[in-house]
């Protein structure tokens, strides 16, 4: 089976705003590593290391609503279409 891809996000715009590599951040907390040892090994603020991980949370839980709005707009309009084609039952 295929898992579906992750939603991408704009890490070139949060590296141009945070002035650092936000896709070497994001490799490494995959990895296991932890915010204290992120913070140290790169040299970037715990703090802003911590507002970093919130602009990327907020941003898939951004693009999850929109996936799940777009689902049910699909259901919606596929409901009406079964009620049109067969109004009788």
């Amino acid at each position: 089976m295929v898992k579906p891809k992750a939603p991408e996000i704009d890490t070139r715009a949060l590296s141009k705003k945070y002035r650092t590599s936000v896709a070497k951040l994001i490799k490494l907390w995959k990895k296991g590593h932890s915010d204290v040892e992120i913070a140290s090994e790169t040299g970037i603020d715990l703090m802003t290391l911590r507002q970093i991980k919130t602009d990327i949370q907020l941003a898939h839980r951004r693009l999850r609503l929109e996936q799940k709005k777009k689902a049910l707009a699909q259901s919606q309009a596929s409901l009406q279409h079964q009620i049109f084609l067969r109004p009788l039952l």
